[in-house]
């Protein structure tokens, strides 16, 4: 699995409260920390990508 955070982020922080071990907040947008993402980490990134407010986590 590939995620990347797109330019309509808003830094809310809920990815990187999900799944810590992939997302971060950097200076205005969250940012993928792994890439591509382990195995144990996919159900909480595709949680991540639920939660988003601005549908900002792409998934592919």
């Amino acid at each position: 699995m590939e995620v990347k955070v797109n330019d309509d982020c808003t830094a809310c922080g809920i990815c990187e409260d999900i799944c810590p071990e992939v997302f971060e907040l950097g200076d205005e947008i969250a940012e993928v920390k792994e890439n591509p993402v382990p195995a144990e980490h996919e159900e909480k990134v595709r949680e991540a990508a639920e939660e988003c407010p601005v549908e900002a986590i792409e998934i592919s």
